[in-house]
């Protein structure tokens, strides 16, 4: 390699150029389209976009109508092991896959940094020439926010159907899941089973009955989906300590 800096700036016109260096290359692209011939094999950098061109490969390159790129100039094996540490390997065995590869938006975003840094810097040049390989070893993470179940439709739906059989299927197409990943979410979210949600959820909606309606307690358990009167008593017993009885007397007790 040259005595320049690792990091540069380059433009590329239609004039082809035909060489090969001792040493790997990254060329990132900026602005425009450059197309490559690696050894027989053709590849096209764009924005977004790199081409890792290894050590002794063949390589031409041009562009018709002009291309701008940030171009790492690579010094060799010493300086991947004393700059990059743990990361060597992986960045070795990068430079060693010729072609094109994609950038996500955060790499894209220190490439455009850099682009824009003094990088006859040396500091800033080396520095972030082993930013730029210890992002090119990170898997690229999908840009995926998971939202929330929707506890709100849940409730809703369990309190319009407490009377009827209800199942954690029908939970698990309010949410858009299959019933093993909504299970799954729930102990992640709440701490409990889709079932025992949909259990406690109608407890709460007895209690909230029989402290405000003159119900009796045998209605009050076939609104929330319990044939026999006893299972009730004995769900309430469990759940709040009191039975339904005793929750009536007391309906302003937390």
């Amino acid at each position: 390699m040259s005595g320049g800096s690792i990091l540069s700036l380059r433009h590329y016109s239609d004039d082809l150029i035909a060489h090969s260096h001792e040493h790997p290359q990254l060329v990132f692209g900026l602005r425009g389209q450059l197309d490559f011939e690696l050894d027989g094999r053709g590849a096209r950098i764009e924005r977004q976009g790199l081409v890792v061109v290894p050590s002794g490969a063949h390589h031409t390159c041009g562009s018709i109508t002009g291309s701008h790129c940030l171009v790492l100039d690579v010094p060799g094996d010493t300086w991947l092991e004393n700059s990059l540490g743990e990361h060597a390997g992986a960045s070795q065995r990068l430079l060693e896959h010729r072609g094109s590869r994609p950038l996500d938006s955060r790499q894209q975003q220190l490439v455009d940094w850099l682009a824009a840094s003094p990088m006859t810097d040396p500091l800033i040049a080396q520095q972030g020439a082993v930013l730029l390989l210890a992002s090119l070893n990170t898997p690229a993470r999908p840009a995926v926010v998971q939202k929330q179940l929707p506890f709100a439709s849940f409730d809703a739906h369990i309190e319009q159907n407490a009377a009827y059989p209800l199942q954690v299927a029908d939970l698990a197409r309010l949410a858009g899941l299959s019933s093993a990943r909504l299970h799954a979410r729930f102990i992640a979210e709440a701490s409990t089973t889709p079932m025992d949600y949909i259990r406690q959820r109608r407890l709460l909606q007895a209690r909230r009955l029989l402290a405000e309606t003159n119900l009796a307690i045998g209605e009050v358990a076939h609104r929330v989906g319990y044939s026999s009167q006893s299972a009730f008593c004995a769900a309430m017993l469990k759940t709040f300590g009191r039975t339904p009885r005793e929750l009536r007397r007391e309906p302003d007790d937390n």
